[in-house]
């Protein structure tokens, strides 16, 4: 019978017909190729054809007996697959589509899998927020001191932006100036474009303080952002009060994609 067009032409894979393993001793035996299981070889100890997963188990090269030879036995495999390669999928080749809906968990997202080197600019990556106690504290310090706001954060990516807010209440007494910052650790940020002036000059008042700053720390370590405050004389018996009025101080730090 005539064939149209080109005649197709056999093509054969070749695979190593036997491998001599004679001289191996113990329980352990070393192939010369990789196979993907233990269905993969016929061994053959003394010309005994040993049962698969039972005898013996297959991890690439690696056979492992469950039993032991000893040098003097007749020991060989016939190979009746191979292990071929490993294929990775290639850069840029992962399309929206390929990628099942609900596949990219929150657990993904937070052990860093998706990096914010793939995400828009903009983008936010985390935010962490830490709410301070609503109880008065008396500001009195000359220098900047804690007052209990800060927020530990892990960067996504070296070249995020971190954007941090805070908000609170402060009652100035009349005598003083109050100030308010953040430092990234030990970093005062506010002499550039956090520090704030909270002073009424002549009678106590209740001054709401919002805090805003940009911060670009060019690193993958953990920090700290802590709000701190000071006062700019210390008067006998004068003190400014943070949350006079018991209202929630609160401090978000948002990781923004760079």
């Amino acid at each position: 019978m005539a064939y149209i067009g080109n005649q197709s032409t056999n093509s054969f894979s070749s695979i190593p017909a036997k491998q001599d393993l004679t001289g191996a001793s113990g329980t352990s035996l070393t192939l010369s190729h990789a196979v993907g299981s233990a269905e993969g070889i016929d061994l053959f100890i003394n010309n005994v054809r040993q049962e698969p997963t039972t005898a013996y188990s297959v991890v690439g090269t690696a056979v492992t007996l469950t039993g032991s030879v000893v040098a003097s036995d007749d020991i060989y495999v016939v190979y009746n697959s191979l292990a071929l390669q490993t294929t990775v999928t290639p850069d840029a080749s992962v399309s929206t589509a390929k990628i099942i809906d609900g596949s990219v968990t929150d657990a993904k997202l937070a052990s860093g899998a998706v990096t914010a080197a793939k995400m828009p600019t903009g983008s936010v990556i985390q935010v962490q927020q830490s709410i301070a106690s609503t109880s008065v504290q008396n500001i009195s310090s000359t220098s900047f001191a804690g007052i209990g706001l800060s927020v530990n954060i892990t960067p996504r990516d070296a070249n995020s932006k971190f954007l941090v807010q805070a908000a609170m209440d402060i009652d100035v007494d009349a005598n003083e100036q109050t100030f308010f910052t953040v430092f990234r650790d030990s970093t005062n940020l506010g002499n550039t474009n956090g520090l704030v002036n909270a002073w009424n000059g002549t009678n106590r008042m209740i001054v709401p303080i919002t805090i805003l700053v940009l911060d670009a720390p060019s690193t993958a370590s953990q920090i700290t952002y802590e709000i701190k405050s000071k006062v700019s004389v210390q008067v006998s018996g004068a003190a400014s009060r943070l949350n006079s009025q018991g209202t929630k101080v609160i401090m978000t730090v948002s990781e923004i994609a760079g």
